[in-house]
C-alpha cells in the first residue's frame, strides 16, 4: 500500500507553498508600522521576492506536470490567468482602503489574506495524485501518470546541477533569451512606465492607470486562449506570433499616446492585454517537452531570466526618460527586442533535447 505522508513533508511543493505564503505577511505586516530605508529594502524587497517567487509560475509548472497528462496547456493558462484575476479583484479594494484609511491598512489586509491561505494550502493541496490514490488527469496505459520524484541530495546542488546541464543546450538559451525579452516588454517596460509615459503626453494619471488595468482584464482571456492553443499548435509557432506582434505594437505606441484615448489606443490595450503573459503556456510546454521530468525546474530558471529582463528594462527605460525627456526610444528598443525574441523562438529545435533525462528531484530540508 502506498504511504500517505503529511502534506507538509519538508521540501515538497505543498510545504514550500505554505512556507512561501508565510513570508508574505512578514513583509506586509511589519512594513506597515514604518521602518528605516534598509529595513524597507529587506522586508519589501528580499522577503517579498523570495515569498512571491517561490509560488510563482514555476510552481504552476510543477503542479501541472504532476496532475495532468492531457490539457496541460489549457490548465497552465487558467492557473497563470488566475494571477491577473486576483489583481483585478484585490487592487481596487487595496486602492480604496489606501484612500480612506491610509497605506498601513491595506498592507495589513494583504498580510491577513496571505495568512488565511496557509491552512487552505495544507488542507487541500497534495504533492502527487498517488497520495490520494488517484491518477493524473488524462492518464492512460500509453501515457501514464508521471512517477513521484526521487528525493536525494542537496536542494541548492540539485537546482544548480539542473541549470548547469540545461545551460549546455541551445534550447535553454533560446527559451531564456526570449523569456527575458518577454519580462522586459511587459513588467519591466509597460507595467512600470506606461502610466508616466501617457502622462507625459497629457493623459490624466487616472485614465492611464485605468487603461493599464484593462490590460489585466484582457490578459485573463488571452492567457487561457493561449493555453488552449498550446495543446493544439506547435508552441514554437505561438511564441513567434506573440513576440512578433508584440514588437510591432510597441513600435507604433509612441504615435498612439495622446491626451485623449483614441480608438487606436483601445486597439493597442486590447491586443497587449491578450498578449501580456500568453507566452507562459507555450514556454512551459517547451520546457517539459525538451527537458522531461526536470522541465518544471528548468522553467524556474527560464522564469528567472524573465525577472532579470524586467529589472533591466525598468531601469533602462527610466534612464532613457531622464536623458531624452521622453520614452520613444525605449518603446522602439523593446519592439526590436521582441522581434529578436520571435527569431529566437523560431530557432528552438523541433526534436526533443536529451539534455536532462533524469526525473525532477526533490530534497528534504
Amino acid at each position: 500500500m502506498r504511504p500517505d505522508p503529511p502534506a507538509t513533508r519538508p521540501g515538497s511543493p505543498t510545504s514550500n507553498s505554505a512556507w512561501a505564503t508565510a513570508l508574505l505577511p512578514l513583509h506586509e505586516g511589519p512594513g506597515s508600522t514604518g521602518f528605516s530605508g534598509w529595513q524597507l529594502w529587506l522586508l519589501w524587497g528580499v522577503l517579498v521576492g523570495v515569498g512571491a517567487g517561490s509560488i510563482s509560475m514555476s510552481f504552476v509548472a510543477v503542479l501541472v506536470g504532476r496532475w495532468f497528462v492531457t490539457k496541460k496547456g489549457l490548465v497552465t493558462g487558467i492557473l497563470t490567468a488566475a494571477g491577473a484575476t486576483g489583481q483585478l479583484i484585490f487592487l481596487p479594494m487595496v486602492g480604496y482602503l489606501a484612500t480612506v484609511a491610509g497605506w498601513r491598512v491595506p498592507a495589513l489586509v494583504v498580510a491577513a489574506g496571505a495568512l488565511v491561505m496557509i491552512p487552505l494550502v495544507l488542507a487541500a493541496v497534495r504533492d502527487h495524485p498517488h497520495r490520494l490514490g488517484l491518477e493524473a488527469y488524462g492518464a492512460s496505459p500509453e501515457n501514464p501518470t508521471p512517477p513521484e520524484p526521487v528525493r536525494t541530495g542537496n536542494a541548492v546542488a540539485v537546482a544548480l546541477g539542473t541549470l548547469r546541464e540545461a545551460a549546455g543546450t541551445r534550447t535553454f538559451w533560446l527559451l531564456a533569451g526570449g523569456f527575458a525579452i518577454c519580462g522586459a516588454s511587459t513588467n519591466g517596460l509597460v507595467g512600470t512606465h506606461f502610466v508616466p509615459a501617457a502622462h507625459d503626453h497629457g493623459m490624466p494619471l487616472t485614465t492611464a492607470a485605468s487603461l493599464l488595468a484593462l490590460v489585466g482584464l484582457f490578459d485573463v482571456v488571452g492567457t487561457i486562449a493561449s493555453g488552449w492553443l498550446t495543446d493544439r499548435i506547435d508552441p514554437r509557432y505561438l511564441l513567434v506570433t506573440y513576440y512578433a506582434l508584440r514588437g510591432l505594437s510597441l513600435m507604433v505606441l509612441p504615435q498612439l499616446l495622446a491626451p485623449n484615448v483614441e480608438p487606436s489606443m483601445w486597439v493597442f490595450i486590447i491586443f497587449y492585454g491578450l498578449d501580456w503573459i500568453a507566452t507562459v503556456p507555450p514556454t512551459v510546454a517547451l520546457c517539459q517537452r525538451h527537458f522531461g521530468g526536470r522541465g518544471a525546474m528548468v522553467f524556474g530558471w527560464v522564469f528567472a531570466s524573465h525577472q532579470i529582463g524586467a529589472a533591466i528594462a525598468a531601469t533602462g527605460a527610466g534612464v532613457i526618460r531622464d536623458i531624452n525627456g521622453e520614452y520613444d526610444l525605449a518603446w522602439l528598443i523593446a519592439g526590436g527586442l521582441c522581434l529578436l525574441a520571435a527569431v529566437l523562438s523560431f530557432l528552438i529545435p523541433r526534436r526533443l533535447t536529451p539534455a536532462v533525462p533524469r526525473p525532477v528531484v526533490e530534497v528534504p530540508s
